[in-house]
């Protein structure tokens, strides 16, 4: 399986206006034209403003997929270019429901590994003007995933994501989206969750959390 990097997306953090004051974002991302190093923690030239809740090797890479694309340029009423979600790469071809938490990708001299869906903050709604754009992101699915980097190097516009091993448990970002928005209460769901390795321990957190307090909930009298 491949996919193809519509455009490789890198932005230092600015300033944006946001409710009467200045915000730093690093949501601005434009398209490269030549080699990128990609480290443990991030792409070079590449940087988040907020570290609590972006960043770090479990968000080293953010990947969103084009075919999103035409949903949105109708939904929000204006012409879209690459990485116009903050994203790192834009692909084409596998969305959501065909990324697995846990697969194996390989671009240029980079080893990515699939480590959890991308969590939409407001910083988008800044971005596009539109306050309930995270909630529709949530509502369609459309969130976008991250890429942890196991092993560093460059890589380059034109080369594809080639999956060099599928996860055995094949548990796709669409399901864990699902699980956490939409199907709260899936004990089944939860626990596989949790059981899967490969899922950034933030996820993994909140779900054992969820779990331990249905329990609670089902010994109240």
């Amino acid at each position: 399986m491949k996919i193809n990097v519509l455009s490789i997306n890198i932005g230092m953090p600015q300033e944006m206006p946001f409710q009467n004051k200045r915000i730093q974002t690093g949501i601005n991302k434009n398209p490269v034209s030549g080699p990128v190093f990609v480290s443990h923690l991030h792409m070079e030239g590449d940087g988040q403003a907020d570290l609590t809740v972006h960043g770090g090797v479990d968000k080293a890479v953010c990947v969103y997929c084009f075919d999103h694309y035409p949903y949105w340029e109708e939904t929000l009423g204006q012409k879209l270019s690459a990485g116009a979600f903050g994203e790192n790469l834009t692909i084409s071809g596998a969305t959501e429901e065909e990324i697995m938490i846990g697969d194996i990708y390989q671009m240029g001299e980079v080893v990515f590994q699939v480590s959890l869906p991308r969590q939409p903050c407001y910083k988008l709604s800044v971005k596009w003007d539109e306050p309930s754009l995270p909630v529709m992101i949530k509502e369609t699915g459309y969130s976008g995933f991250y890429f942890r980097v196991l092993q560093e190097g460059v890589i380059k516009p034109g080369e594809t994501l080639r999956l060099v091993k599928r996860h055995q448990d094949a548990i796709s970002i669409a399901f864990a989206n699902h699980i956490k928005y939409k199907d709260k209460q899936n004990e089944e769901g939860l626990l596989k969750l949790v059981q899967l390795n490969e899922l950034a321990e933030a996820w993994k957190n909140g779900f054992q959390n969820r779990l331990e307090e249905m329990k609670k909930s089902d010994k109240m009298p």
